[in-house]
């Protein structure tokens, strides 16, 4: 699995086909390749927002109490998870528009390997700045948006025309997913799940 991981970063079409020909089942994937990796970006910003702090307009670093970056960290490592499911199921649901039959754990473990990039740019998180974070999110963003279009065709075993298609309508539902996470997250927050803040 973790040949697969860089196979991704330094060669992502035969990483792909490495991973197509895998015989792969959820429960391991989950376990090894998705609860890890999400932890990343979540611990990441627990160890930067309780023991760093950012400054924005201040002189002093804003942190978080830990008790409430500990709540934080833990619905958001759920939210990846849930995040990387859900897209897994619709990218199942959608594959019979493009006649591909590939199995639920199939997309799951598409979707997983797709998000990877995102998972790894959650280090950045460890120096909360917030250059650091646009520079670092927009660089992952491109590389996940390129591994779905590189992967789908040859994922899904589908023509590349049909494939561009495909990666596109999982795009707009990663967004649709995003901003439904968001809305989630506002709700929390007007039940008092939200951060407290140490001046």
């Amino acid at each position: 699995m973790i040949q697969n991981v860089v196979g991704l970063f330094t060669n992502p079409d035969r990483a792909w086909r490495t991973i197509k020909g895998e015989e792969t089942v959820i429960g391991p994937l989950y376990l090894v390749h998705v609860l890890v990796l999400a932890a990343i970006p979540a611990v990441s910003a627990y160890i930067g927002t309780t023991q760093v702090g950012w400054t924005i307009g201040t002189l002093e670093p804003v942190r978080l109490t830990q008790a409430s970056a500990l709540q934080m960290t833990f619905l958001t490592w759920l939210a990846m998870l849930a995040g990387v499911a859900v897209m897994g199921a619709f990218i199942h649901w959608m594959s019979r528009t493009y006649d591909s039959n590939p199995t639920l754990s199939d997309c799951v473990v598409f979707a997983a390997y797709t998000a990877t990039p995102l998972f790894l740019a959650g280090l950045a998180a460890l120096y909360p700045n917030l250059w650091l974070a646009m520079f670092v999110g927009t660089a992952a963003i491109c590389y996940t948006v390129y591994l779905l279009y590189q992967g789908i065709p040859i994922f899904m075993d589908i023509p590349q025309d049909e494939g561009f298609l495909f990666s596109s309508s999982i795009l707009a539902v990663g967004l649709v997913v995003l901003v439904g996470m968001m809305a989630t997250a506002v709700i929390f927050w007007g039940l008092g799940i939200g951060p407290i803040y140490l001046r």
